[in-house]
């Protein structure tokens, strides 16, 4: 009768030394989870983010808005001022030419003969025309002043309502960020310290692919055969290979980098830590 054979030595061998390719690489296992946990910290953030809203975005709108308004009211001032000082001036020609239609009424009473008499008269024609000239544009130019003022008022009550409207707002941030500071302050310290574990490659190639992505998710996981960003079915072939850790893979559609459940279970872990 035949002897039975039997090999205790392969048994007791671990299944990675039977199949050296499902060895995993420990530095890029360490890598995939880093990656993964900074996933889970920024997404947390984000959501916080969202809890605020658009408030930050309303808030600075509504900054630039009041800085333009008080610009304009600057403006407004300056033109005002202009327009003082060019009335200032016709005040003081109309003075002037006053003194030479006194002048020239004075000589008048010392003519020779008519035709000295004609060219003083026009001469004070002449002043009457100027003084009548800037007087005319003096109420021009106290019109255009009032215009101005109630653009001035208009603006001042457009600021008084939007001043309102900023407090209201900031008010309303200040709470929401209060309640979620504690929280953010972790997370963003966690991010940090995530962060030093990954290569500048990788780092680098994260933030741009997160910074692309309108969800913000740079890592993801499989999800039904599928990459849990872009939803497209990924091999059985490429599967097996992310599950082996050996290298960093991304998502052949969206270039997304896709971990597997383990790599997001041990990151979870190590979000709690």
């Amino acid at each position: 009768m035949p002897k039975k054979v039997t090999t205790p030595e392969v048994a007791e061998q671990p299944i990675e030394a039977i199949h050296p390719m499902l060895e995993v690489d420990e530095a890029i296992e360490r890598r995939l989870v880093a990656l993964y946990t900074l996933q889970l910290v920024d997404s947390e953030i984000d959501k916080i983010k969202i809890i605020r809203g658009e408030l930050p975005q309303a808030i600075q709108d509504l900054e630039d808005e009041l800085a333009g308004l008080q610009t304009r009211i600057e403006n407004f001032k300056s033109s005002i001022a202009e327009q003082n000082d060019n009335i200032a001036k016709r005040n003081s020609e109309i003075t002037d030419h006053k003194a030479m239609m006194a002048k020239y009424q004075k000589q008048q009473d010392n003519v020779r003969n008519n035709r000295e008499f004609e060219a003083i008269n026009k001469e004070i024609e002449f002043q009457e025309l100027e003084i009548q000239l800037c007087e005319r544009r003096n109420r021009d130019a106290n019109n255009k002043i009032k215009e101005l003022e109630q653009h001035i008022e208009a603006a001042q009550l457009l600021i008084d309502g939007r001043q309102k409207e900023l407090d209201s707002k900031k008010e309303e941030l200040d709470g929401i960020i209060e309640e979620t500071k504690k929280d953010e302050v972790r997370l963003l310290e966690k991010s940090k310290e995530m962060e030093q574990y990954i290569d500048d490659y990788y780092l680098t190639g994260y933030k741009r692919i997160r910074n692309q992505a309108r969800n913000g998710l740079a890592v993801v996981t499989i999800e039904r055969d599928a990459c849990g960003g872009c939803f497209s079915k990924i091999p059985p072939q490429r599967q097996s290979e992310i599950k082996m850790h050996k290298k960093v893979i991304v998502c052949e559609y969206c270039g997304r980098i896709l971990v597997d459940d383990d790599i997001a279970q041990k990151a979870k872990a190590n979000l709690e830590k």
